[in-house]
């Protein structure tokens, strides 16, 4: 599979039901979501391996990539389409001998341009920047600028470049004008009470984006 831009949706333990996890998921993805990544930092090993392969059976169904967070062996164990790689995580070139070479690998890069541009040269699959507002994801982080997701979507062709961190329906078309080709979420889905429709009104917002830039990347 390939990374496009549009929606990429994140798990919350802390904000999904156990109990209702797959379906909660599952909702989100029917709204429109372009790839999903299961992101479980804190839950046993065993218990991910589960949750993995209920998402896999969601997204294979759905058509979209599912990524795993920080550990290329545990996506090799879950079969999932790749690896999203933070600072500390293992490099690409492990995930990708792994993982294989037509693994999805993403990194993290936060407000550093440099992270990128190493990622893009080391053949990430995409990038994500952020975050541009404060978010309880990562609380205490100190927002990335606007300039520095410009700079991003203009320096890095040829893979997806994605803002994460506090972006809603209300704000999405301010990280969007920077010329990112997609936006992460986590709360502003998995908090709200309608977790469908609040992926429908975001894709709503990427889409018109999407099509005012195809060929750009």
């Amino acid at each position: 599979m390939k990374v496009h831009g549009g929606l990429y949706l994140i798990t919350d333990q802390k904000l999904i039901p156990r109990e209702r996890f797959a379906e909660t998921v599952e909702a989100a993805v029917r709204g429109g979501a372009s790839i999903l990544q299961l992101r479980e930092k804190d839950t046993p090993h065993d218990e991910v391996i589960v949750l993995g392969k209920k998402l896999l059976g969601i997204t294979r169904r759905y058509g979209i990539p599912l990524i795993i967070n920080d550990s290329p062996e545990l996506a090799a164990e879950i079969g999932a389409d790749g690896v999203h790689l933070g600072e500390g995580d293992a490099g690409i070139s492990h995930a990708r001998s792994v993982l294989g070479e037509g693994a999805i690998i993403g990194v993290s890069c936060y407000g550093k341009m440099e992270r990128g541009l190493e990622a893009l040269a080391w053949g990430a699959d995409y990038v994500a920047f952020g975050t541009p507002y404060n978010t309880p994801t990562k609380p205490g982080r100190t927002p990335t600028p606007f300039e520095v997701l410009r700079e991003a979507a203009a320096r890095i062709k040829g893979i997806p470049v994605f803002a994460i961190g506090g972006i809603t329906a209300e704000n999405a078309e301010d990280v969007l004008d920077t010329g990112v080709s997609g936006i992460a979420v986590i709360t502003s889905v998995f908090g709200a009470a309608d977790p469908e429709k609040a992926v429908r009104e975001l894709c709503l917002i990427a889409e018109k984006y999407a099509k005012a830039g195809d060929g750009d990347r």
